[in-house]
């Protein structure tokens, strides 16, 4: 046919009103684009490991501001709108420390140098002198001397032992290891059993090894000799000179008596120090020989538990100054419900080069702003809005975050749908998560879409399983990093991810980028598979209409963790029949609530697309939202106001371990050493408490009123 002006006019026509009314790809399309080869790179995320651990940069330093600057330099150049939230927050730092061993004679006295020494060929000693001098952040200043008393891992179990072998620890100075417990616990138990000051190593067993012919980083893996785990003592979350509030300006603030008078900051001077002093103080311990399981590696000598005769001069001077932090916050706007937030979360400060520690998850966050800003290009646009947060002065104890989120509780309680966390990203093979329950099936759903970094021939979910055919997914009670001030404050769903777990040389100098080059992912790999999981999750939660809780998950959850403390109190007259009773009306609430998702989806057809009710949806998915603040109690937990989450927190004798139930727990602990009618009846009332919190998240989801 002859194509005539009229006749092309009109194909054209036709063509562009196609295009005008050809649908926008799903948001399925940008979620499986987001974890395809074509945007992640490794090389990249190599890149900015390598950028971020160039220097030391610990919480208010120039290195760490250069940090932040470089952080905020990516957010933007990816077409993030970001700023930087500034805090004016306390923090310490040495002044001058001194040990001295002295034995008894004829062995003359040992002056500790108290240094990591630099390695051979490595590439970092031209700013080794910036790392700090080994020290614990808050420790108390103060100089003291005292016989040594082994104290294992200075748990509170650990002590039990040492009065039965008759060790009294009254005016010693303990000598204890890591590996078990919170630092901050080891030196509050120390205190609470009488001690004047405490030192903390590392031990070849755990950290190094094992002894033997086992060599250590450079060549393996393993923790030098002289290497140190340096942390803070700070028992508590946040600036502790204004807890419950932002540390903004000229804000009020408690002062150093009234601090100390709280109780979680060390009222006795601490110091951490090396394996290799470690061992030369236990040579010096005479009395009873130590249980086997407190012995240390093949190598090493005979641990004996003390006290003396070898004795402690210990003496540290800290420098306590209001210093400025920043927290970096990147925020790509939803389109159709700009109110409600997803937020992701990574802390930047290090206590030295913090390649695993914690800018491996500082990498992967840069990862997956790059992918989302190369999305927006393409033209996706997330439903609801995402933040990236870049946290400052998490090593000191939680600060960053807890200051930001303190300052903006009240958006965030009433806006926040979920708080996505990773802290050391990657330390090593194996992928680990944990989650407040609705958000299991979401973690299951993501690993299954991505590969392995192990073996490409399957997914990381396959790797995850167990024997159970269930991945073990953790919980977040426990204060060890950023996802706290979210769950356990203002009651926000969260979830925390990383490959590797527990790593020889954390929080030492050596955590650098050779180590991780060498041990911790030489291919960056894992790096580019947690950002694939954290960006994925985020993206749903982001673009999904149907908020992807499973609050089933929750039910089932409380109602084993419920079965758990039966067992535990099954010789006492408490009652859990409360407990079970609102768990069960919980189990109903979110298999109605997963009803009436359903019908609304059913519903839908060619009739109702241009009729839809959004409020329904809108309002269905608040509820979702909201219920975790139902388990929330404004009393917060006894003695522990600032924790006001009744189903997860700390343990109240290790930050590091989660509990459930973390109130009955403690009323349970304090009952059995009591064992009076009132304390008892204390822990049935903490029974009472969650129960009620429980039966809160069923009239939210239900959304009705009595």
């Amino acid at each position: 046919m002859l194509k005539t002006p009229t006749t092309i006019f009109l194909g054209l026509a036709t063509s562009f009103t196609f295009l005008l009314i050809s649908p926008p790809p799903p948001k399925s399309f940008y979620h499986s684009l987001y974890i395809s080869t074509s945007l992640s790179d490794n090389t990249s995320i190599s890149h900015h490991l390598h950028t971020l651990t160039r220097r030391p940069h610990v919480a208010g330093s120039e290195a760490n501001a250069e940090a932040a600057a470089y952080v905020l330099s990516i957010f933007t150049s990816s077409n993030i709108k970001s700023h930087i939230a500034s805090y004016e927050v306390s923090l310490t730092y040495p002044s001058s420390r001194s040990l001295t061993l002295i034995p008894p004679p004829p062995e003359t006295p040992t002056t500790f140098n108290l240094r990591q020494e630099i390695y051979d060929g490595d590439p970092y000693a031209d700013v080794a002198d910036e790392v700090q001098p080994t020290f614990h952040a808050y420790a108390k200043s103060g100089t003291v001397s005292g016989l040594v008393v082994y104290v294992n891992y200075g748990r509170i179990v650990d002590y039990l032992t040492l009065k039965e072998m008759g060790v009294n620890i009254s005016g010693t100075i303990v000598l204890a290891r890591y590996g078990e417990i919170y630092r901050g616990n080891i030196v509050k138990n120390a205190y609470e059993e009488g001690a004047i000051g405490a030192l903390l190593y590392t031990d070849r067993k755990d950290y190094g090894g094992g002894g033997g012919d086992t060599r250590w980083f450079p060549d393996e893996k393993w923790m030098p000799p002289s290497g140190v785990q340096v942390g803070t003592v700070y028992n508590g979350i946040g600036d502790p000179t204004t807890p419950g509030w932002a540390s903004t300006g000229d804000c009020e603030r408690l002062s150093e008596e009234e601090v100390e008078k709280g109780g979680d900051v060390p009222l006795i001077p601490s110091l951490p120090i090396s394996g290799a002093d470690g061992e030369t103080i236990l040579r010096s311990v005479g009395g009873d020989v130590a249980h086997e399981d407190w012995q240390g590696s093949i190598d090493a000598p005979t641990y004996r538990v003390g006290p003396g005769p070898g004795i402690i001069n210990l003496s540290y001077t800290g420098n306590q100054i209001i210093g400025t932090i920043q927290n970096v916050i990147g925020i790509i706007e939803g389109a159709e419900e700009p109110d409600r937030f997803i937020i992701l979360g990574n802390h930047r400060d290090a206590w030295t080069f913090g390649a695993v520690d914690p800018n491996s998850g500082t990498a992967a966050l840069l990862e997956v702003a790059e992918r989302l800003g190369k999305l927006q290009k393409k033209g996706w646009k997330p439903r609801r809005t995402i933040v990236l947060c870049n946290w400052d002065a998490e090593e000191y104890g939680l600060v960053g975050s807890t200051e930001w989120v303190e300052e903006n509780r009240e958006m965030l309680a009433s806006r926040a749908v979920a708080y996505l966390n990773v802290d050391c990203g990657v330390a090593g093979p194996v992928f680990h998560a944990s989650a407040t329950p609705q958000l299991d099936e979401l973690l299951k759903r993501a690993t299954q879409q991505v590969q392995d970094p192990e073996n490409s021939s399957q997914t990381i979910y396959d790797s995850w399983v167990d024997s159970s055919n269930s991945p073990p997914i953790g919980r977040l009670g426990d204060g060890g990093s950023d996802f706290a001030a979210f769950v356990q404050h203002v009651g926000i769903p969260a979830a925390a991810m990383f490959f590797g777990g527990g790593y020889p040389v954390y929080h030492s100098m050596y955590d650098d980028f050779v180590w991780m080059e060498k041990f911790g992912d030489p291919m960056f790999h894992r790096h580019v598979a947690v950002g694939s999981v954290w960006g994925l999750v985020a993206l749903w939660l982001a673009d999904e209409e149907f908020l992807p809780f499973n609050y089933l998950s929750y039910a089932k959850e409380l109602q084993k963790s419920t079965k758990d403390l039966k067992d535990e109190i099954s010789e006492t007259d408490i009652s859990l029949n409360p407990l079970f009773k609102s768990i069960d009306e919980l189990h109903k609430a979110a298999t109605t609530m997963n009803n009436q998702r359903k019908e609304i989806i059913e519903r839908k057809g060619w009739a109702s697309m241009w009729n839809k009710d959004h409020l329904k949806v809108r309002e269905l998915n608040d509820r979702l939202m909201m219920a975790e603040r139902a388990f929330t109690d404004q009393d917060g937990l006894f003695g522990r106001s600032w924790y006001k989450h009744l189903i997860y927190g700390p343990s109240k004798h290790d930050d590091y371990g989660s509990k459930t139930f973390p109130g009955i727990d403690d009323a349970i602990e304090k009952a059995k050493n009591l064992n009076t009618a009132d304390s008892w009846r204390a822990v049935q009332h903490e029974v009472w408490r969650v129960s009620r919190a429980v039966k809160h998240a069923s009239l939210v989801l239900n959304g009705e009123l009595t």
